[in-house]
């Protein structure tokens, strides 16, 4: 991955991606909605609530790989010292945020009709939320240093701790007693989903994956400019 660390050859590479991340994820959505909302059937015992699924298992999955992605990246910052790892951190971060307040917020819509209530306290919940607070704070502490370098490796470390938050949330329907429900896609035996709900849940996840690679590589390259500009500023005060 060190052949990409040059920004001259990331951004060429970046730029021969974007147009087909882009367009995959216009694609991918609208067609993951239409099969979502439309040709997809109700459940038998959720009815037309079902629905929500579409957006929200999708959503609890990009919240995992993004933090995940992102403690990866802060390992490879501190074994390899690649330069790009910390600024894929940092532009994944808000992203990943958003994801994980969708969840969030889409699970209250589903628990409420399904379970009685918007929430509870159980394992699967509490966990998200817990991983929804780590996406908050490694942002506040990346940007609470004068100095981005110390910035970033407090914020590597976070992540690196925090990592042990994802097994819990993946396990947690099998390690206590929860509301929710356990693992229904991937899971021994193969999924429990029709196949007439499981094409357009994985329509649905596979743009909002595009649409994550869409996003962070428009974050880099926004913030290898930032860099640069700030070199530049600095060369003309030292000069």
């Amino acid at each position: 991955m060190h052949r990409f660390a040059n920004p001259a050859r990331f951004q060429r590479l970046s730029a021969a991606i974007l147009p087909w991340s882009s367009g995959a994820t216009v694609l991918l959505l609208a067609a993951g909605l239409y099969l979502a909302l439309f040709a997809s059937p109700a459940d038998y015992q959720q009815g037309e609530t079902v629905r929500i699924m579409y957006v929200h298992v999708p959503a609890a999955w990009m919240a995992l790989f993004v933090y995940t992605s992102m403690a990866a990246a802060a390992a490879a910052g501190f074994v390899w010292r690649h330069p790009l790892a910390d600024l894929f951190a940092k532009a994944a971060a808000p992203v990943g945020a958003g994801f994980t307040a969708v969840c969030l917020v889409t699970g209250s819509l589903w628990g409420e009709p399904m379970w009685g209530t918007w929430w509870v306290w159980d394992a699967r919940l509490t966990s998200v939320l817990v991983l929804f607070f780590l996406y908050l704070g490694y942002m506040a502490l990346v940007n609470a240093f004068d100095d981005p370098t110390r910035g970033a490796r407090a914020g590597a470390i976070l992540l690196l701790v925090g990592a042990v938050n994802v097994p819990v949330i993946k396990f947690s329907v099998d390690w206590w007693n929860t509301l929710h429900q356990p693992a229904s896609v991937v899971r021994m035996g193969g999924p429990a989903i029709d196949p007439s709900m499981l094409w357009p849940l994985m329509v649905m996840a596979l743009a909002f994956k595009a649409y994550f690679a869409t996003v962070v590589l428009l974050r880099l390259r926004s913030e290898l400019a930032l860099r640069k500009i700030q070199l530049l500023r600095l060369n003309q005060v030292q000069g």
